[in-house]
């Protein structure tokens, strides 16, 4: 057997208590599996339901039929079967000869439903627009992320069009209330024609008929609600003893602890299942569900770093089933095919023999997609994930098991809301699979109980508009309207209507008003500061430089834009030009004590030359109230020799950082790319040098090697 090198499970960040320490701890317990006789019950319902016709259920129906005369918002539990009704209207529209756009909010789930309704509808009918891929834009269905459909939406105002399509799916709807890409959900419901009608899929969320009423007002088209609030398979919580018992977490019929989770909780000496900073003996926690018939399960964990170390504590997980081992290994090397970039993937080794897979963004999508693959057809164990594979990934288990009751928002760790709570829980019990899913706490210090045991009977939270104004959006908007056209817009948005529509002062009431007295002004300062800086002009319309400027639907398109202005990017080299977008592209704080002898003087002297041509703007930005990100080097550098020709491996350890950001900062670089190349009428030699460098930068293993 393979011998993981000794490793320390310290948190990071975490104080070490040894021996002499004035603060103590009992020690950790050997894990000594065993169940509460309350569980018998739940337990007997473990096991795979009769195969039979599939029959749809009421609100698929439902949702079919009111499609035909409205738009229709469909909020189900994950796992209901949302898609099954998109496919069936889908293909309604294609057999009628009419054209459908199907939006969801991730590349990952739009490569799937490519594969989905090419096996539904034949390849040669569906085409993909994601960015990074465009293939067949003018077939009748389009699968695309909700970015480009908004996009397309801004073209068609502008060149005064309809949509070329005939329905649209907006997938993933709940993401209206997501803090950074809400707005662009709400963007597209306020442009959409409502000529177009409108299928909205979206987890189980609190106020569906607010976010409906908002739409048949906007639209003037009545869109009906079906909710669904069963889940297609029930869901039982459970808690893992630090004895290694399992307990039911809630009393039987009750919202209230099981009696001996509540003395666990208030009891004086707390036994920890994992000394402090650990994580749990997660290879005893596997015997335990083993024996109880509880595998396959999926570990949300709070960090990259103990996903991956979770793999390390597992080494007495061996498959004993060996035509399952068998068949486990052909599918890897068939799923890695030629793929030297994942086909030595340190963690190969204990996929194909300990059956358990870590999946973080830190990782290669084509790694991350050989375990969705491998979970999906229920040859692994378990998977170790943070909480954003609960958004969007079909990772189907038994046991949903999790050791938080806080997740990370990108900023800071935050406790956990009902909907992000379901939408984690809703990964628990396999339809078709399971007749019964369960739901598994570990306490430990990153875990409350209490909030967790609410939060099976709290409901789905309410969705609050997001929206704010960019430069990318004013400029587009004027593209095509007027201030006063453009205030009658944002007066229209779902902000507006919750303020006015929300009779109580509730929380929702406070988040929005901010957002109804300052979203006009908030454009007007934005229009303020683009005359000042020439993209409008005094009649309040797109100058030339505003009208190619508005293309570049990018984060940085001011600052992006006046480098153009002012000739500062090296439009003769492919590779520096990269370096430098990748540099307007990073988001992460970066170590700038720069060594001569590791970066190239031509990038240092690009990187200083964009800096320094947009000082004076950069200032005049931050003056008036705009963030400016600063550019580093070293994340340039590192795309400078990925554009170069250096080795995956060797630009990952010069760069210090994981592949799976490094593969994001490339794929983000390349989009930027693609904006600029669209400037070809205007900028033809920067256009041109644009897309040799991403030529240069996609290729595998940021694409899948063909």
């Amino acid at each position: 057997m393979k011998k993981y090198p000794r490793v320390n499970t310290t948190r990071k960040g975490t104080r070490k208590y040894h021996r002499g320490s004035k603060k103590s701890y009992p020690p950790q317990i050997k894990l000594k599996p065993g169940a509460d006789a309350r569980l018998k019950h739940a337990f007997s319902e473990i096991g795979v339901p009769q195969k039979t016709a599939f029959k749809p259920d009421p609100f698929q129906l439902e949702a079919l039929e009111a499609i035909e005369a409205s738009d229709c918002l469909v909020s189900a539990p994950t796992g209901a079967g949302k898609t099954w009704i998109a496919e069936q209207a889908i293909g309604r529209i294609f057999n009628a000869g009419g054209k459908a756009w199907y939006a969801s909010p991730l590349k990952a789930l739009t490569n799937a439903k490519l594969t989905e309704f090419s096996e539904a509808f034949g390849p040669e009918n569906v085409g993909i627009l994601t960015g990074d891929r465009k293939e067949n834009p003018d077939a009748p269905i389009i699968v695309g992320t909700t970015e480009i459909l908004r996009n397309q939406l801004y073209d068609a105002m502008h060149k005064g069009q309809s949509l070329n399509t005939d329905f649209v799916v907006l997938d993933e709807a709940h993401f209206l209330g997501d803090e950074e890409r809400g707005v662009v959900w709400e963007e597209i419901m306020i442009y959409l024609p409502g000529r177009i009608p409108l299928l909205l899929l979206s987890a189980t969320i609190g106020n569906a008929r607010h976010i409906a009423d908002w739409l048949t007002t906007l639209r003037g088209r009545y869109c009906k609600v079906v909710e669904e609030m069963v889940r297609p398979v029930p869901l039982y919580p459970i808690l893992l003893h630090p004895t290694g018992t399992l307990l039911p977490l809630l009393a039987d019929g009750k919202e209230k602890l099981y009696k001996k989770v509540a003395a666990l909780i208030h009891g004086k000496h707390r036994v920890e299942i994992a000394p402090p900073g650990k994580l749990p003996p997660f290879g005893d926690i596997l015997r335990i569900l083993r024996k109880y018939r509880l595998l396959p399960a999926l570990f949300f964990l709070k960090s990259r770093a103990d996903c991956d170390i979770s793999l390390q504590l597992c080494t007495q997980n061996q498959d004993t089933d060996n035509d399952r081992h068998a068949e486990r290994n052909q599918r890897i090397t068939a799923l890695i095919g030629e793929n030297p970039h994942i086909s030595n993937h340190r963690q190969r080794w204990a996929l194909e023999h300990l059956a358990v897979g870590s999946h973080h963004s830190g990782q290669l999508p084509a790694w991350k997609l050989v375990l969705e693959t491998l979970m999906t057809e229920g040859l692994l164990d378990a998977v170790f994930a943070t909480s954003t594979v609960a958004a969007g990934v079909n990772f189907p288990a038994r046991t949903m098991v999790f050791l938080n009751s806080d997740r990370f928002n990108g900023t800071d760790f935050v406790p956990l809301d009902a909907t992000q709570f379901h939408q984690m829980t809703g990964r628990a019990g396999r339809r078709g699979m399971d007749r019964i899913g369960f739901a598994m706490a570990i306490p430990g210090k990153f875990m409350d109980i209490k909030r967790v045991a609410k939060l099976f009977s709290t409901p789905p939270a309410h969705v609050v508009s997001k929206i704010h104004i960019n430069f990318s959006m004013a400029l587009n908007l004027l593209l095509s309207h007027t201030p006063n056209e453009i205030e009658n817009l944002l007066r229209r948005s779902f902000a507006t209507y919750l303020i006015a529509h929300t009779r109580k002062k509730s929380i929702t009431r406070k988040q929005m008003g901010d957002i109804q007295y300052h979203l006009w002004d908030e454009f007007l300062r934005h229009l303020t500061f683009l005359k000042e800086t020439g993209y409008v002009d005094e009649h309040d319309r797109l100058t030339d430089d505003g009208k190619w400027a508005s293309q570049l639907r990018i984060d940085q398109p001011l600052m992006v834009a006046e480098a153009l202005r002012f000739n500062l990017f090296p439009e003769s080299d492919p590779e520096l030009f990269a370096a430098v977008i990748a540099a307007f592209v990073n988001e992460k704080e970066s170590d700038e004590r720069i060594d001569r002898r590791v970066i190239p003087k031509p990038l240092v002297n690009a990187v200083l030359k964009v800096k320094k041509g947009l000082k004076g703007f950069s200032r005049h930005m931050n003056i008036n109230g705009f963030p400016v990100r600063t550019l580093y080097v070293h994340p340039a550098a590192a795309m400078q020799a990925w554009a170069g020709g250096k080795e995956w491996d060797d630009v990952i350890r010069n760069a210090g950082t994981p592949e799976g950001d490094f593969s994001m900062l490339v794929m983000r670089t390349a989009d930027n790319l693609r904006h600029i190349r669209s400037l070809s009428g205007v900028f033809p030699q920067v256009a041109a040098t644009a897309q040799q460098a991403i030529e240069r930068i996609m290729k595998p293993p940021v694409l899948p090697q063909l």
